[in-house]
């Protein structure tokens, strides 16, 4: 009984929570794809109109191959839109481009959380790294300390997940307090709301899924640990 429960608890239910968010951020995004605005406002004109209106003409907007490989480079000062968002004039094109900006934003007037995010990165890419083989090694040597070491890369990623959710959050509602300036139908603001909401969710689920899946190695360890 406690496998069962254990198992759907921190596998199961994790899992489709991560489906699901992963299913409604596709169906919703293809859906507002195929609903143009009326004023042909591009991707590429929001991201300028929402940048320049916070003093961010410096900030250089270019067009990168994917599909939803839409991001902000704060190391560049570059927002990236991908090919189906750059010059496409849906709904969902003004969602992605405007949360993006969020972000640039974020980073010029000195967003704490997004400063926090990018200071834990380079321990985090580290901790993810070692994660696995370091509890792989405690567990097949049955050295537990160096399976807690390893478990601190979990605790890690956890926390990356953690910081995460402000972070996006915060840039989509700086997205949706710019649609005002675009001159958008409140049908169009409702659909980039809702496209910004599914995406959300998949940091959400992200988060699930890194919590459970440390308090499932911290059970593995602790169990093996106790025989």
């Amino acid at each position: 009984m406690f496998y069962d429960s254990y198992f759907i608890t921190l596998v199961i239910i994790p899992m489709l929570i991560g489906v699901w968010a992963q299913h409604k951020v596709s169906a919703t995004y293809k859906q507002y794809s195929n609903i143009a605005c009326r004023n042909g406002c591009t991707g590429y004109q929001a991201a300028r109109k929402i940048l320049d209106e916070h003093g961010l003409q410096h900030v250089q907007i270019e067009e990168v191959k994917g599909n939803l490989t839409d991001h902000y480079d704060p190391r560049t000062n570059v927002v990236r839109l991908s090919e189906g968002v750059y010059s496409s004039s849906s709904v969902a094109a003004i969602g992605v481009a405007a949360h993006e900006c969020g972000h640039a934003v974020q980073h010029a007037t000195g967003y704490v959380p997004v400063k926090i995010r990018s200071a834990i990165v380079p321990i985090t890419n580290f901790g993810s790294k070692l994660a696995v083989p370091l509890v792989l090694i405690g567990l097949l040597l049955s050295w537990y300390p160096l399976a807690y070491v390893g478990l601190i890369g979990y605790a890690l990623i956890a926390l990356f997940q953690l910081v995460t959710l402000p972070v996006e959050f915060n840039a989509s509602n700086r997205a949706v307090a710019a649609l005002s300036g675009l001159n958008l139908t409140e049908i169009e603001q409702d659909g980039v709301k809702k496209v910004l909401s599914a995406a959300a969710m998949t940091y959400v689920a992200a988060l699930i899924a890194a919590v459970t899946q440390l308090m499932r190695m911290m059970a593995i360890i602790g169990r093996r640990n106790r025989r």
